[in-house]
This record gives C-alpha cells, sequence and structure tokens, in this order.
C-alpha cells in the first residue's frame, strides 16, 4: 500500500475532471482526494495498491473528452490510512 500525490495542469478544470477521477478512483477500489486549487490545476491524492494507483495515473493522462492535459506531475509517498473513501472536494 502507498500513497500518491498527482498534480494535474492544462485544461482541467470545468470539464467535469474531478468527476472523472473519482469514478476512475472509486472503480479501482483507491481512497483520497481530488480537489482543484486556486492556480488551474487539480490535486489528487490517492492511497491504495501501487498497481492500481499506476492505472489511475495512466487513465488521468487521458482525461475525460473535453480536457486537455498537459502534464501530471507525481509524487510517491508512504501509506498514511488517513482516507476511508475517494471524494471530491
Amino acid at each position: 500500500m502507498v500513497s500518491c500525490k498527482l498534480t494535474v495542469s492544462g485544461v482541467v478544470q470545468g470539464v467535469g475532471f474531478r468527476y472523472f477521477v473519482y469514478k476512475t478512483a472509486t472503480r479501482l477500489m483507491l481512497f483520497g482526494s481530488v480537489k482543484n486549487k486556486t492556480n488551474g490545476n487539480v490535486e489528487i491524492v490517492a492511497e491504495g495498491e501501487r498497481s492500481l494507483i499506476e492505472e489511475l495515473i495512466h487513465n488521468v493522462k487521458i482525461g475525460p473528452p473535453n480536457a486537455h492535459v498537459v502534464n501530471v506531475s507525481i509524487e510517491w509517498n508512504k501509506w498514511t490510512g488517513t482516507f476511508q473513501s475517494f471524494e471530491i472536494r
């Protein structure tokens, strides 16, 4: 079990990106959150099995149809067990 913080830049706000991440993470049974940042980026914190988080990252790089992902910054961390579910903030 690991934790991963993703910062996604591009056209990722106002296009259903957070809901897309929520649906994908929930399907993968990951824990964490997704939220918009004031600078236009989206921040994702995901916890779970590394292989499942890697699948989330693959999906995030593609994004929903109206999004245009320019960059995904990835920071791996130790699992914290802080989250009980995956939520949109």
